[in-house]
């Protein structure tokens, strides 16, 4: 993947704050660092979310940051059946739950680093198809 944001993306995100810019920068990073070959799916609905995907399914995604109006969190698509001994996950959905990321040094704990890794494992796994493509970036984007 990439690590230029699609143009669909840029547009919106320059209308985000420069410290949510770049908390949002250093999240997508570590993603992409982490799992290179994975796809990025990228959605304008009631926030600005880029998805990361095991394949070019959005049911086979594995973590997601959605920007919102003045924060963001990193998402775990099956958050319910991660091991987080740590408990850094929150939220009450059937499956998805997430972290509120407030600074670039929180991306630092080893502990998150399993969970991403845990969330790309466990995506993998349960996939139906095998993966249709790597490393492309999908903007779902409606161009206004």
């Amino acid at each position: 993947m990439t690590s230029k944001i699609h143009p669909d993306f840029q547009k919106h995100l320059r209308l985000k704050s420069k410290e949510l810019q770049a908390l949002y920068k250093a999240v997508r990073s570590l993603i992409i660092e982490l799992y290179p070959e994975g796809n990025e799916l990228l959605y304008r609905t009631h926030a600005l979310t880029s998805v990361y995907s095991t394949s070019t399914k959005l049911s086979d995604g594995y973590c997601h940051i959605p920007i919102y109006k003045e924060h963001l969190n990193l998402g775990f698509n099956y958050g319910t059946s991660l091991d987080d001994p740590k408990q850094l996950l929150q939220g009450t959905g059937k499956s998805i739950r997430h972290m509120p990321i407030t600074s670039v040094a929180a991306l630092e704990s080893e502990d998150l680093r399993v969970l991403i890794a845990d969330a790309i494992a466990y995506s993998i796994t349960n996939q139906k198809k095998p993966s249709e493509g790597k490393g492309q970036v999908i903007s779902k984007i409606k161009q206004t």
